[in-house]
């Protein structure tokens, strides 16, 4: 009997069984906007339950074991949720519309959120998809040529940060640093970021946008939102990776052996020859030109190599009904182009949790640890690379005095210097090791529901930054030599910052929207630096004795230092949003800091307000069916820069002696050179609108902008101290038109494409400096820049040249080289023609002027995608024009008359009558006259990039045997074609001084994304 009591049991169970596999189906569907177009990462669920996923890159979705009577949820960040009955359908597609209320609230501005429709100053928003196609370190690289108004200026060396101006240069200082928010935290740099952790950046250009965070908002803002989890989302593990090769692009040409002999015998220089003839004597004689020593070295290719580079990302996302959670981990690494020990290696490990505690109570936690080792390149091997003559080999088993390698000396060959760069890349070990540590932790609850809310936030950020710079000896014979020694510093900075928020939102007669918001912060920033020196190092030949101790001890007298540094900031801001329909915009915040870093004005006060008009949201618009939208807004903001040394100064008394009459007298001349500084202060005033056309499918966002720097600090030189301090004595101003303009559309439901545009204009100009001079000068002697009203911050300041001497007659027709002459200048054919601008028939430093500046007049982007199917393809494009760069390595003859030049140089110089009217001689680049700065040696820095391309395609699980994932591959190219005319490797120089500049790579890599 129990025998047929348990057989019935198992019998009723496979029978419900049996109804259940027979009630629960495999639903599958793509999720589409109203356009057309596949929403990747749009939520699926299962109403009731925690069961869902996510859609793929193509919007398409697949859930088994669904119930066949349930319900799904679709929804969708920016798109209204859609309840779906499943009714035994196996095949649901949906196509979400677009909530207005919700897409507005994505936008991220300071401590809060607003409605994008109901901006009035400039944002710009970039998604994750845009971010993650630039293989870099850092993810702001991934702005250039996506923003209009946003400069970035690329680097070269593994793990270096690019340059960022947003809206030109507004300071003569160093403290050019933007501040970047991440999940609230300050930072001034975010190289410890993965690119593939980051939801959202969101760029505010303007001051209205800027001014809520006050003194550290100068150079402009940058908003990084990381990714979360969501609730009721079953755990999502997602694999995002790609390796590929760096390869340096645009190589410079340098002279061979035959143009170098070429160029020396044509100097006329018998040192030169000399050289030559006894690296003849040392090397032998070319067999194919007998004139020539049997050595052809280029130098470029000798110490450029391709390097690898690789980012491989694992994270694992979900939630349960009150919980989201996003936790991954990242590896990171780079090598350099210089073929010496230069990479650059990271790892990183984040969290995110998010905690309904009760109905009103929230709370979350969010780290980030960032391991990363850097070894920094000798730059110098590139400065060395450019001079070294080609007759000298890499090798030179003759130079017995070398060691540990037989490197080549060029002053076995009389030159003056070793030249060859090898020593310098392969005796020196720069390593830096960089951990940061990121936490925050925040509390919210509402204190009436839906109404007010109070958050509190506690921000920590400690980094630690370990420097060990290593010179291991070498002795490269003819008096050339080194011993070893050792620089260690120890960089440690923990900041930590306390915000305090209070926001209402409420909405009165259905039409009046209102949000409020006040707050709070503290700020304490500390840091302690220890660097000490030490030489002649003990077992120098193993890493384990690369420490001080095994210095030797009477090597550290005065190489031993320790520095440290405390600020604490208190700050108050309120923010007032105001709507009414949507339609008229009014929008203010004020700010009040303080800071312990000034002694003289420790408070500043930072007010905003903006005002927006939506013209299409008038009755009278109703039927005008041309603008689907269009806004009006104008903006004014005050903001301030607090990233610049502390007051400091000193009182000083000194005896003097002077003759008065006929007796000298003695006596004390007090001064006083105390900076008193205090926070620089821009202002800014912005008018801009927005337009989308044509269902939408055309957008233009347009801008025009003043923005000035009042109390930008300068040095001023005091006269009776015959000193220069700093003080906030001049007006920056940067002025321009920014326009961005972007169409999408439809060809079919399986194809569908996207074209976007942008251009800045930015005019740099120093408005007023208080200098009794009324210039600051800047750079060497030799190579002068300076800073005028009217004018650009640090421009290039020499000589026009109008073309070239071609023979004697032009010169005795000439007064101004007759003069020349006359004083002792010798002037050949071949020689630079000087514009004489005060026609005084003579050459002089009034005959100087603006050559031009390293700023960009004029940037500009664009972007193409296509999508057909499970094929993806974008390209993106950059450019600029407009800018100088000092070609200072070529400039620099004027130190070493008797190394190698540029295959340029050797090429167009002028070598008879009319073979060149704007390159001299060789003999000429040997004479002062010609060395003059002049715009011979600052060239035009225009180049137009193709960005990046990519190419993807996505295999379909459902294609595959079995439970398989979609796998989206990628082919990328980043700045495979760069077209410039500079001659350098590129033209991309933050500074516009190229002396010993890192090459800028093309990268090639493949990817491969796995969602499960």
């Amino acid at each position: 009997m129990k025998i047929i009591s348990k057989l019935l049991l198992i019998s009723f169970l496979l029978f419900q069984g049996v109804l259940l596999a027979q009630n629960n189906i495999t639903i599958s569907g793509t999720v589409m906007d109203d356009r057309g177009q596949p929403l990747p990462g749009a939520n699926v669920v299962l109403q009731g339950t925690t069961t869902g996923i996510q859609t793929d890159f193509d919007g398409n979705y697949r859930l088994e074991n669904i119930p066949s009577d349930g319900t799904l949820v679709f929804s969708y960040i920016g798109f209204a949720t859609q309840t779906v009955p499943i009714n035994n359908r196996t095949v649901i597609d949906l196509t979400l519309q677009e909530d207005t209320q919700s897409l507005d609230e994505v936008v991220i501005v300071g401590y809060g959120t607003q409605k994008k429709a109901d901006l009035t100053g400039s944002i710009v928003s970039l998604d994750a998809e845009q971010i993650e196609k630039t293989p870099s370190a850092n993810p702001v690289q991934s702005l250039q040529g996506k923003v209009a108004g946003v400069q970035i200026v690329s680097p070269g060396s593994p793990g270096a940060s690019p340059t960022v101006r947003i809206r030109g240069l507004g300071t003569y200082s160093d403290a050019t640093n933007l501040l970047y928010v991440v999940d609230g935290m300050f930072y001034s740099n975010i190289d410890f970021l993965n690119p593939n952790d980051i939801k959202s950046m969101n760029v505010l250009k303007d001051a209205s946008s800027s001014a809520i965070y006050g003194v550290r908002a100068a150079n402009g803002v940058i908003i990084i939102e990381t990714k979360s989890g969501g609730k009721n989302r079953k755990p999502t593990i997602e694999y995002n990776g790609y390796t590929g090769v760096q390869r340096a692009q645009n190589v410079l040409k340098m002279a061979n052996a035959e143009q170098f002999v070429t160029m020396a015998v044509e100097s006329g220089s018998d040192a030169d020859v000399q050289f030559i003839l006894n690296a003849m004597q040392r090397y032998g004689r070319s067999r194919i030109n007998p004139n020539v020593p049997d050595v052809n070295t280029d130098w470029y290719d000798e110490i450029i190599r391709d390097g690898l580079i690789q980012n491989h990302s694992l994270s694992v996302t979900g939630g349960t009904d009150n919980v989201s959670y996003s936790l991954g981990t990242n590896y990171f690494s780079q090598e350099g182009l210089l073929d010496m020990k230069n990479e650059y290696e990271r790892f990183n490990i984040r969290s995110k949790l998010d905690v309904d505690v009760t109905d009103n109570l929230r709370m979350g936690v969010n780290t980030v640890f960032s391991n990363a080792t850097q070894y920094s390149p000798e730059n110098s091997a590139w400065f060395k690379a450019y001079f070294a003559v080609p007759i000298l080999p890499v090798y030179d088993e003759l130079n017995t005095e070398a060691t540990p390698t037989r490197y080549a000396n060029a002053q076995a060959l009389g030159y003056r210097g070793t030249q060859n760069p090898f020593p310098d890349m392969d005796y020196n070990d720069n390593r830096l090791k960089i951990r940061k540590l990121l936490a925050n932790i925040y509390l919210e609850t509402d204190l009436i529901k839906d109404k007010l809310t109070f958050k509190t936030t506690y921000n920590v950020d400690f980094s630690a930054l370990e420097e060990r710079y290593v010179n291991l000896p070498y002795n490269m014979g003819y008096g050339d030599e080194r011993i070893s020694s050792i620089n260690r510093q120890q960089n440690n900075y923990y900041n930590q910052i306390w915000d305090n928020i209070l926001t209402y939102n409420d909405t009165y007669a259905e039409d009046h929207n209102v949000t409020i918001m006040a707050g709070a912060s503290f700020r304490d920033e500390a840091a302690n630096k220890f660097e000490a020196t030490g030489s002649d190092i003990a077992g120098i030949d193993y890493e384990t004795s690369w420490y001080l101790d095994f210095a030797d001890p009477l090597s550290f007298n005065n190489n031993v230092g320790e520095e440290n540094s405390r600020i604490y900031g208190q700050s108050y801001f309120s923010r007032v949003s105001y709507n009414y329909k949507s339609r008229y915009l009014l929008y203010g915040t004020f700010r009040a800091d303080r800071s312990s870093k000034f002694t003289k004005e420790q408070w500043g006060y930072f007010p905003s307000v903006g005002a927006g008009w939506v013209i299409s949201q008038e009755p009278f618009m109703e039927n005008v069916g041309f603008f689907d939208f269009l806004k009006l807004r104008a903006a004014w903001g005050r903001l301030g820069n607090d990233n610049v040394p502390a007051s400091a100064g000193a009182n000083t008394i000194s005896n003097e002696t002077v003759d008065l009459g006929d007796s000298p007298n003695t006596g004390i001349i007090a001064t006083s050179t105390y900076t008193d500084l205090t926070w620089e202060v821009v202002e800014e005033l912005d008018f801009g609108f927005n337009m989308n056309i044509l269902n939408n499918r055309l957008s233009l966002e347009a801008d025009y902008y003043i923005r000035d720097t009042e109390d930008a600090i300068m040095p001023v030189y005091i006269p009776i101290a015959n000193q220069t301090v700093s003080r906030n004595s001049g007006v920056i101003r940067n002025s321009g038109v920014e326009v961005a303009l972007n169409w999408s559309d439809e060809i079919s439901p399986d194809f569908t494409y996207t074209i976007g545009a942008n251009f800045t204009t930015v005019k740099n100009e120093a408005i007023e400096i208080e200098d009794e001079s009324g210039y600051i000068d800047s750079g060497s002697a030799e190579f002068r820049q300076r800073t005028m009203v009217g004018e650009p911050l640090y421009a290039f300041y020499g000589y026009e040249t109008t073309g070239v001497y071609q023979n004697q007659a032009q010169i005795d027709a000439d007064p101004v080289a007759q003069n020349a002459i006359a004083d002792g200048q010798d002037i050949q054919p071949g020689y630079l023609i000087f514009n004489d601008r005060n026609g005084d028939d003579a050459i002089t430093d009034e005959d100087r002027t603006v050559l031009g500046s390293f700023l960009p007049k004029i940037t500009y982007g664009g972007n193409i995608g296509l999508n057909y199917k499970d094929f993806g393809f974008s390209m993106n494009f950059y450019g600029q024009t407009g800018n100088k760069i000092l070609n200072r390595k070529r400039g620099e003859i004027i130190f070493t008359n008797d190394t190698n030049m540029d295959a340029d140089l050797a090429k167009n110089r002028w070598h008879g009558e009319g073979t060149s009217n704007s390159y001299p001689s060789s003999a000429g680049l040997r004479d002062s006259w010609n060395q003059k700065l002049s715009n011979f040696w600052v060239e035009d820095g225009d180049f137009f990039r193709i960005q990046n391309i990519q190419l993807a395609y996505t295999l379909r699980g459902e294609k595959l045997k079995g439970n398989m994932p979609d796998i989206k591959f990628t082919l990328t190219a980043e700045r495979p074609l760069t077209i410039f005319s500079y001659n350098g490797f590129n033209p991309e120089v933050s500074d516009g001084v190229d002396r010993q500049t890192y090459p800028v790579p093309a990268i090639y890599t493949i990817g491969v994304n796995v969602k499960l």
